[in-house]
């Protein structure tokens, strides 16, 4: 398969993730600013999922593109992130129309989780298909923020049912972990020649 046609699926896929959740905002039929106080919570949830997806979608890109070629493993890693990133909306409504409440927060939390094995997961088998010597591998280097993101999910997760707005704030000081750029893949991308 071309790798075009897999990064194709992958944006339709997370376009369409994005649709779900922003069909979840219902207008009030009041115009009053006490009107758009219940949907706080929900707007504040599918802010943090566009987060979320806009990250995955940013970091997928230039996973793909540094790619090689795609093998079997690739493509069915690529759909087990697909699988976890499409209950994002899920959660992120249910979290939101409750009020960030216990169990909805701990689920979101559980997704995010799967979410970022599914990628390590994809992530690792791209770098295992360039070599331990590739500039890939070296460019990927130890990669801090994959490995501290999962333990922070792993904390978020059973705290949760004591505190809900303390595993929220977790998520999202996870999201501004990854909203400062990361630079290795495109470095090597363009180490390698290959072209945006």
């Amino acid at each position: 398969m071309d790798k075009n046609r897999l990064e194709a699926f992958s944006d339709g896929v997370l376009a369409i993730i994005i649709t779900i959740m922003v069909l979840e905002l219902k207008v009030p039929h009041a115009t009053t600013f006490e009107a758009l106080q219940p949907l706080l919570p929900v707007f504040v949830s599918y802010v943090l999922s566009f987060l979320y997806v806009g990250i995955y979608w940013a970091n997928h890109h230039h996973l793909i593109k540094s790619a090689r070629r795609l093998t079997a493993g690739i493509m069915w890693a690529n759909l087990h992130l697909l699988f976890w990133l499409s209950l994002i909306p899920f959660a992120s409504s249910w979290a939101g129309q409750n009020h960030l409440a216990s169990l909805p927060v701990a689920l979101y939390g559980v997704i995010l989780l799967l979410s970022a094995i599914a990628y390590y997961i994809l992530q690792s088998l791209v770098i295992a298909d360039h070599g331990p010597e590739s500039a890939l591998t070296k460019a990927m280097g130890l990669d801090y923020k994959g490995k501290l993101s999962p333990m922070i999910y792993a904390i978020a997760i059973p705290v949760a049912f004591y505190r809900p707005w303390i595993s929220s704030g977790l998520y999202m000081l996870v999201a501004l972990i990854w909203l400062v750029p990361d630079q290795r893949l495109e470095r090597s991308i363009e180490g390698n020649g290959h072209s945006h």
